[in-house]
């Protein structure tokens, strides 16, 4: 139990410090067994950064294990610091960052380049935040282009896993029957029906993705499109010592040349991540109204501090392909999901968010667990990727109510998808002002209409003739 509590309606209790909120554990809020289950498995998805670090960055695997664990203090800091998001990367920029240092030889060389990323990722964060412009910048664009991001970045998370090359050519029914249960699990509205009827349901919807998580893994050893795991027992040695041959304090920190090459992918990096604090403040609007005991801020500007800290610190500790980004779609939609069945569920959305991440990071240690998941690691990606593309799909969606705007959003996510974000934040403006913006003047002489209706004009018979 925490030592201090809430009142019925007001924000959770927190320590004021500047622009933060502090929350600890077991004093704030406390702990959720739910979670603690979940994180045991799904720290696999931090995990699974692994491949990319040995493969792009030419790590070894223990090494690249100690950057996973400078990244799982950088997941326990949002929550800490009073963001009720559950962090992750900014995942459908994977892609994009991955052609970017592909560029650049393994090692050193790809190491700068991608310090030098983050660093112009860190400074893009920090200058939105601290000049309080990110809150401004949410609210600025039009539904019709929040819509398109989030289309874009969903499309492109998912044409990443199904297209010829992808991990679904390599393991196919591991991935196809682990995403289709994750999404029952998750989003069906029959499964909805019977978490309301059976006890079973409700329990194993408390656990999100982990169901479907397991069933891939399981399904891949079985049918051997995965090697079966050699498990050892006591606690796992990242290599923090040798970590340091690696770092730019050692291997040299990036000039301007690699700076001024990196702006284009930090641009397209945000743009992204401006449209996961656009799911995140969607999942947390979906729910919110049904939990009157408990009044959650979201504050897009202290969003923008965190990740922006967060980011300096892969900058100098670890640099990382998955960047830092505020929102881990598919935790967080498991969190809000149960969040909304009440206080008994989840006494607070931020003691849900907070355990889980703390929980992930103490699993790195646990060698069974990781050598048991080590073989896997791939197909966590690939479902957290695709669970991402579904969710800024439906988000996506719910940002537009007429055809007008759908189409232009939907243009957009088709390009953006396609030639990348810059591309199709471009697109999706011009499509805007070209289609959907109406002058004010218009808008107050036919208030009322969808925005598609013709615009009525008196017909008089000069005009036609006489007939």
């Amino acid at each position: 139990m925490a030592i201090l509590k809430r009142k019925h309606g007001e924000e959770h209790p927190y320590w004021a410090a500047g622009p933060f909120k502090i929350r600890l554990p077991l004093v704030h809020y406390r702990w959720e067994v739910a979670e603690t289950v979940q994180a045991m498995i799904m720290f696999v998805v931090a995990m699974a950064m692994i491949p990319l670090l040995e493969k792009y960055l030419g790590l070894p695997y223990d090494v690249a294990l100690a950057y996973v664990v400078v990244c799982g203090l950088g997941f326990m800091l949002p929550n800490l610091l009073g963001s009720p998001f559950v962090p992750g990367w900014i995942t459908p920029a994977i892609p994009v960052v991955l052609l970017f240092i592909g560029q650049f030889e393994p090692g050193p060389e790809a190491i700068r380049a991608l310090v030098g990323l983050q660093l112009v990722v860190t400074f893009i964060f920090f200058f939105l935040g601290v000049t309080g412009l990110g809150s401004k910048l949410v609210n600025m664009f039009p539904n019709s282009i929040k819509a398109g991001i989030l289309l874009g970045a969903g499309i492109a998370a998912i044409t990443g896993e199904i297209q010829e090359g992808g991990r679904l050519a390599n393991t196919p029914v591991s991935l196809i029957l682990g995403f289709a249960v994750t999404g029952y699990v998750l989003f069906s509205l029959s499964f909805r029906d019977l978490i309301e009827k059976h006890k079973w349901a409700k329990i194993i919807s408390s656990y999100g993705m982990v169901p479907g998580t397991l069933v891939a893994m399981a399904i891949g050893w079985i049918v051997g499109e995965y090697e079966l795991p050699v498990v050892e027992f006591g606690l796992s040695s990242p290599a923090f010592a040798e970590m340091w041959n690696y770092l730019p304090f050692t291997v040299g920190f990036p000039d301007l040349e690699i700076l001024w090459m990196a702006i284009p992918t930090a641009i397209i990096a945000y743009i992204i991540a401006f449209g996961d604090i656009i799911v995140g403040q969607s999942l947390l609007d979906r729910v919110d109204h049904l939990r009157p005991d408990e009044k959650i801020e979201v504050n897009v500007d202290r969003v923008h501090i965190i990740t922006g800290i967060r980011n300096l610190m892969h900058s100098f500790f670890a640099p990382y392909p998955g960047l830092a980004g505020p929102l881990f779609t598919g935790a967080m939609a498991t969190i809000a999901e149960r969040y909304r069945y009440g206080r008994h569920a989840m006494d607070t959305i931020y003691s849900g968010a907070g355990v889980f991440w703390i929980v992930a990071f103490i699993a790195l240690f646990m060698l069974p667990l990781v050598t048991l998941f080590k073989p896997v690691l791939p197909i966590a990606l690939s479902i957290t990727l695709l669970i991402t593309g579904y969710l800024c799909i439906s988000v996506g969606v719910e940002q537009v109510d007429n055809a007008t705007a759908m189409g232009v959003a939907g243009t957009m996510g088709v390009v953006l998808a396609i030639y990348g974000a810059a591309w199709g934040l471009g697109a999706g403006v011009v499509l805007y002002l070209l289609i959907e913006k109406r002058s004010k003047r218009a808008l107050a002489e036919h208030a009322g209409e969808a925005p598609e209706e013709p615009i009525h004009i008196e017909e008089r018979p000069s005009d036609y003739g006489n007939t």
